[in-house]
């Protein structure tokens, strides 16, 4: 399982966090904090796992810029959250047409969307980055409607007139 998922620039911002372990917030700042640390300060092409007691298994790769973090259980596979991290770095690629971290920074609902698709409470649940894409941008369709029909009129299946029924895509 996948107690969370981090980005972080090499600065040492946290541009996207999602804790799926339930921890509280004092906890979650604690972690963030050490992760933070113990990531950026480690050579490049040195080993992509760190195993600390009060951490766990922390598991990263560096694209560009950006960090992308997993917190995993200690009896997960290693190899497994690289292919997790390296999938969501492609999703997003594909996504915003050549990520960048302005891209997480000023879209990052977007971000939290896809890695819902991926993502269910810390498990793999799609390995598709075709319907990963797919679905994401079937959010972004139905939720320009509500924009452009004023609030949820698309959503609810209502015209502009405020009459039910099915409405043709």
């Amino acid at each position: 399982m996948i107690n969370y998922l981090l980005l972080i620039s090499r600065q040492g911002k946290t541009r996207f966090t999602r804790f799926c372990d339930g921890s509280d917030l004092h906890r979650r700042q604690e972690v963030i904090k050490r992760v933070t640390t113990e990531v950026t300060s480690r050579p490049l092409g040195g080993c992509l796992v760190i195993e600390a007691p009060d951490l766990g298994k922390v598991v990263y790769k560096r694209y560009a810029s950006l960090y992308f973090v997993c917190g995993i259980d200690e009896d997960e596979n290693e190899l497994c959250a690289l292919e997790i991290i390296h999938n969501l770095v492609e999703v997003l690629d594909r996504y915003f047409s050549n990520v960048c971290e302005l891209d997480l920074i000023f879209h990052f609902h977007k971000v939290h969307m896809i890695v819902d698709e991926l993502l269910i409470d810390g498990e793999l649940c799609e390995t598709s980055k075709k319907a990963c894409l797919r679905l994401v941008s079937a959010q972004d369709v139905i939720i320009d409607d509500a924009i452009v029909n004023g609030g949820t009129a698309g959503i609810l299946g209502t015209d502009i007139g405020g009459q039910r029924g099915v409405r043709s895509l």
